[in-house]
């Protein structure tokens, strides 16, 4: 596989990989567990002091803070409702058994093995774009898709470090950490957005403290900004733990890293994709950030960086 980042001359000899600190996916694992957990508290920090200081600008504080918390806990039941069925329907996808699909449904039952989790339900979307994505909110109601053209175009071995990411997002319970990011990131744009709109106009009937009112104001205009940005942070860090524990599933770095190589120098454009659901696929299918992008909004980590992080644990790419 060609280099990536330059082209080479015909007839060049490829240029020696640069050497790199090895690491074990039970460091990597650790560390994105915890960036995780402080980027979702720094998240319910901001809709805490968001509702603070909108409710101390009315001269109730603690009812700004619970009213805050209940509009989240709103948006996480309604999250909760929708199912994985809605997101299949939505992606175009249809279940498969081991007859239709024999070598994607036994590379599947492989992962769940050495996974140790339940057998999930298993989709194929028909698009000759590679990718994949897992939804589910809990083990024992997950289930895998993946694209016509991820058969067509991946070796086994690449295909089994994709499934084993997938299986490591539902093993690591990542779509509640993204639905709980989304909820979050929801619920402060909706109270900014209805403050800004009205209640920021007025005092409330008790006074308030004219203070908070213009805390509140700054707050209601930079904290949804924030809010994404710490979502779309949640998202990349969720990415490198499925990464790092798709290793420990498979013990071959080299099968995921040439996957996510392959993935990001598709060309073919994924059709059942769209802004809702283009952060649950193993590469972000809508918005094309390049392998060594590190833009702040993107859904996903570089994919240099991700490859970067995979060579450490032995990949040879």
């Amino acid at each position: 596989m060609a280099a990536f980042g330059k082209e080479r001359s015909a007839g060049a000899s490829p240029a020696p990989a640069p050497p790199v600190e090895r690491s074990s996916f039970y460091r990597e694992k650790d560390k994105n567990i915890r960036n995780s957990y402080l980027i979702l508290f720094i998240m319910a920090a901001i809709l805490a002091l968001l509702g603070a200081a909108i409710g101390g600008a009315y001269g109730a504080p603690d009812i700004g803070v619970g009213v805050a918390f209940t509009i989240a806990l709103f948006l996480g039941w309604w999250s909760w409702a929708r199912g994985a069925s809605t997101i299949m329907w939505m992606s175009g996808a249809t279940q498969v058994d081991h007859n239709k699909e024999p070598m994607l449904y036994n590379v599947v039952e492989e992962m769940k093995i050495a996974s140790g989790l339940p057998m999930p339900e298993v989709y194929v979307m028909e698009s000759a774009a590679p990718n994949a994505f897992a939804t589910g909110r809990d083990p024992e109601r997950s289930a895998v898709a993946v694209t016509r053209g991820l058969l067509n175009k991946l070796d086994r071995d690449e295909l089994q470090g994709v499934i084993a990411h997938e299986m490591a997002h539902i093993g690591n319970y990542d779509i509640r950490y993204a639905m709980l990011a989304a909820v979050l990131a929801g619920a402060i744009a909706m109270i900014s957005d209805a403050f800004l709109r009205g209640g920021g106009r007025r005092r409330g009937p008790r006074g308030g403290n004219p203070i908070l009112l213009l805390l509140a104001i700054l707050l209601a205009v930079l904290a949804p900004f924030s809010a994404y940005l710490l979502q779309m942070a949640v998202s990349r860090k969720r990415e490198l733990l499925a990464d790092a524990t798709a290793v420990q599933f498979t013990r071959n770095p080299e099968g995921l890293a040439s996957a996510l190589a392959k993935i990001a120098l598709d060309p073919e454009p994924l059709e059942g994709a769209n802004r809702a659901t283009q952060h649950m696929y193993i590469i972000n299918p809508v918005k094309s950030f390049s392998m060594s992008s590190a833009a702040m909004f993107a859904t996903h980590p570089p994919t240099a960086a991700r490859i970067n992080a995979l060579r450490k644990m032995g990949a040879q790419v």
